[in-house]
């Protein structure tokens, strides 16, 4: 084993083991010796790969954002229609809660401050985060004529996630969002018809 190998096998631990404290304390009750001991070295060996905390589970915080969206990509891959892939895009938010974006949710929504502190500016905001995660869909969409041509894909993506947050997190009086069927006509009768309005008009 090479030493690079070496290095990026104890990192890889490291952050594992920062994303077992992470689940079970959150970020405020995390502590560097707590992340040590469960990956099994020592305080001053970690610091070796980590200079503090705020590294550390920002490092564990960037992981899990990125297993979270490859994730959802390769899930949403498999699904034709962008009707259908929204659907299936609300449903695995609602019920992957073992997964890595519940951990991410859970922390942005409990902890914002130091979610922010430990994240970096790349996975901060919902929203964008989320307005970039679907507009690779929004320009196939376009690109099929499922919806206008002329749609502006950054000021659609956004909407969308807006919109795709209400419905998954907010509870209604008419709408089930656990319900794909529901998500499904609820999205063809609203949703869609506003990405396929002329955005001139």
């Amino acid at each position: 084993m090479t030493s690079g190998t070496a290095t990026r096998n104890v990192r890889d631990r490291l952050i594992d083991a920062a994303e077992v404290c992470l689940r079970a304390k959150g970020i405020r009750s995390t502590t560097v010796s707590e992340v040590a001991e469960v990956a099994g070295v020592s305080r001053g060996w970690l610091y070796r790969h980590f200079p503090d905390k705020v590294t550390l589970l920002g490092a564990a915080i960037v992981r899990l954002n990125n297993a979270f969206w490859s994730e959802a990509h390769a899930m949403l891959e498999r699904v034709e229609g962008l009707d259908r892939q929204l659907t299936a895009g609300i449903l695995h938010g609602r019920t992957a809660y073992d997964d890595p974006g519940a951990l991410l949710m859970k922390l942005r929504i409990e902890e914002p401050e130091e979610f922010a502190a430990c994240a970096g500016a790349g996975v901060q905001g919902l929203v964008p985060d989320l307005a970039d995660f679907w507009s690779r869909y929004l320009i196939a969409a376009r690109e099929n004529g499922e919806i206008h041509p002329d749609t502006d894909i950054n000021e659609a993506s956004e909407w969308l996630a807006r919109v795709l947050i209400s419905i998954a997190t907010v509870p209604g009086d008419t709408l089930d969002p656990g319900d794909a069927d529901a998500v499904l006509r609820h999205l063809r009768r609203y949703v869609m018809p506003g990405l396929r309005a002329d955005p001139a008009e």
